[in-house]
């Protein structure tokens, strides 16, 4: 795993897509995942950004993805409880349970090669549009480098 070439894509993607209120992700998460890996190997965080997520709220996270609980069960990201909304074949998406924001939260969840990686948004239809497309974006930018 080249880290240099992750860290650098990183924070090129994450000054034009996450944090201030023009941008499209309020908060994003890149976390080691290795599915077919020793149960022993614990996920670590990789990145964030706009979030400080801890390893035990992570380790329950991978825990719900790697035990296929996506139509039964809901996930905690920070304050938010999600549920699962759709599931696609590498990616899935999750609106807020318990969310303060009157036009809502939501959250991306994209498998890469070597990651899981979450972004974090506020509002509906529109921003998760947006949201997607970012998130989309820097995933790809990732399989282009085989990571």
């Amino acid at each position: 795993m080249d880290w240099a070439l992750v860290h650098k894509i990183w924070e090129k993607w994450t000054s034009n897509s996450v944090g201030s209120s023009d941008q499209p992700l309020k908060a994003a998460l890149l976390i080691n995942y290795d599915p077919t890996g020793p149960s022993r190997l614990l996920s670590t965080i990789a990145e964030q950004e706009g979030i400080k997520a801890t390893p035990m709220e992570l380790s329950q996270f991978v825990d719900f993805v790697n035990q296929n609980k996506l139509q039964s069960e809901s996930f905690s990201i920070g304050p938010n409880q999600y549920i699962v909304t759709s599931i696609h074949e590498n990616w899935f998406c999750a609106r807020s349970m318990n969310t303060s924001n009157p036009a809502g939260e939501g959250a991306i969840v994209m498998q890469t090669a070597g990651f899981l990686f979450v972004g974090l948004y506020n509002g509906s239809i529109g921003s998760a549009s947006r949201a997607m497309g970012a998130v989309d974006q820097f995933v790809w930018q990732l399989s282009r480098k085989n990571l």
